[in-house]
């Protein structure tokens, strides 16, 4: 048994520790205090509604017409070639064409085929010449400077334009007959036919020319 003075400094040592703390419980946050003077927005707005803009022009939006208007032209175009073919026939021919004797031009040594191929554009038409408003002298001068360039610049094919004399006294096509004349007595020229009807008909020549190598 222990004895009574062993006990006496027990307990002495007891009060003079410190007895365990209970643990603090964690703080929790306290909201700021509310001001008397604070306005809840939400509130004050509740009957607000926002302004129009009126920066913006009205444009009124028109419907498209019913009526189908490509529809339309591509029947049209449909119907006109069904009626003249997508190009015109190579044997086609106005009408007192083929009593010219100027229709057509063939250099000697050349085959019948050159003409035909020249009427259905196996040669491209690379540039043009229109004699419009010139008088004989203008035209003559005005053909002879366009055949040099052209065979300076390489071109095999073009088309001279010099109208079919409605416009001329008596409505004769001396221009016409005159060009083809001049045509045919031009050493670079090789073959002429009158152009198809999208291309000027009895009113212009397709005109195929020697090419680069050619004496």
């Amino acid at each position: 048994m222990a004895k009574l003075s062993e006990l006496k400094s027990l307990l002495a040592q007891a009060k003079r520790s410190p007895s365990p703390r209970a643990p603090k419980a964690a703080r929790r946050p306290v909201a700021p205090p509310v001001d008397a003077t604070d306005i809840d927005l939400s509130e004050a707005f509740a009957d607000v509604k926002p302004l129009a803009r009126g920066d913006r022009a009205a444009i009124e939006r028109t419907r498209p017409p019913s009526v189908p208007s490509q529809r339309i032209a591509d029947e049209a175009d449909a119907l006109a070639a069904s009626k003249y073919g997508a190009e015109p026939s190579p044997r086609s021919w106005e009408a007192g064409q083929e009593h010219d004797v100027h229709q057509t031009f063939l250099r000697k040594g050349l085959g019948s085929d050159v003409l035909a191929r020249l009427r259905r554009g196996h040669w491209s038409v690379q540039g043009e010449l229109d004699l419009h408003r010139l008088n004989r002298d203008e035209a003559r001068d005005a053909l002879g400077e366009f055949l040099g360039a052209a065979r300076a610049a390489g071109w095999r094919c073009v088309r001279i334009v010099h109208g079919k004399g409605l416009s001329s006294p008596n409505r004769e096509p001396i221009l016409k007959s005159k060009v083809r004349l001049w045509l045919a007595q031009r050493d670079e020229v090789l073959a002429y036919c009158e152009a198809p009807h999208h291309a000027g008909g009895s009113g212009a020549v397709l005109v195929l020319l020697k090419g680069r190598g050619q004496g």
